[in-house]
């Protein structure tokens, strides 16, 4: 009983060269995958291209340490054991970025253990998930941008509700003494239909009142991270 144990405990099947490759290949395809859905699905107003390239390594390392582990019980305790001293203490902005980082994991897991058809459907069930949940749209995005004084605040609030409707998202206020900034998230169709809606550009409509100082329209291509 006790030789059972040992030999079950030690025992590891060598992988061929040719399944190694075929689970990287996959594991890099699918990690690019997930990487577009990300940025396509991205709502915030800081898109973090290093965050994104971590989420395919995170893809991609997690088949390597399922590879190595998958056909040996010994070394599958022990990378519990080694991976639980771990502490990440890079904060997770967003609820929906945890989803993504273990989508990456559960990509490099299905790729070490070869099963290449359950990762394929399971990321494009994910993909349409996010889709009929209206999260992935194709438009370029643009931060409008407004400086005034801290008077003519609810005026500029309701031009741009009034222009927009609910097509629009505040993400930031500030009100620092005698000035107010205004920043709005607006995808580009939106507003060009707007624009042509109301037969006046947001921003000619917007510098017409009476204590506005600046009106920025600045396409969202922001990275941080660098």
């Amino acid at each position: 009983m006790k030789e059972f144990i040992v030999n079950n405990l030690s025992s590891a099947e060598t992988i061929s060269m040719a399944t190694i490759v075929l689970n990287n290949i996959v594991a890099m395809a699918v990690a690019f995958f997930l990487m577009f859905v990300y940025k396509l699905t991205y709502s915030g107003t800081a898109y973090s291209k290093n965050f994104n390239i971590s989420l395919g390594a995170i893809a991609i390392i997690t088949n390597i340490i399922m590879s190595v582990i998958s056909n040996n019980i010994a070394l599958s305790l022990g990378m519990v054991g080694a991976l639980s001293i771990i502490r990440f203490r890079t904060a997770v902005k967003d609820v929906r970025d945890a989803a993504f980082i273990f989508w990456g994991i559960s990509v490099g897991i299905g790729c070490g253990v070869s099963q290449y058809a359950l990762v394929g459907i399971g990321s494009l069930f994910v993909f349409l998930f996010f889709f009929i949940m209206g999260q992935a749209s194709l438009d370029s995005r643009y931060l409008l941008i407004v400086e005034g004084i801290s008077d003519v605040q609810n005026e500029i609030e309701a031009a741009v509700d009034s222009h927009f409707g609910r097509d629009i998202s505040r993400a930031m206020k500030s009100i620092s003494g005698e000035t107010c900034e205004l920043i709005y998230i607006v995808k580009e169709n939106v507003m060009k239909k707007a624009n042509e809606k109301n037969l006046i550009d947001i921003s000619q409509r917007l510098n017409k009142i009476k204590g506005v100082k600046r009106v920025n329209i600045v396409e969202q291509l922001d990275e941080i991270g660098r």
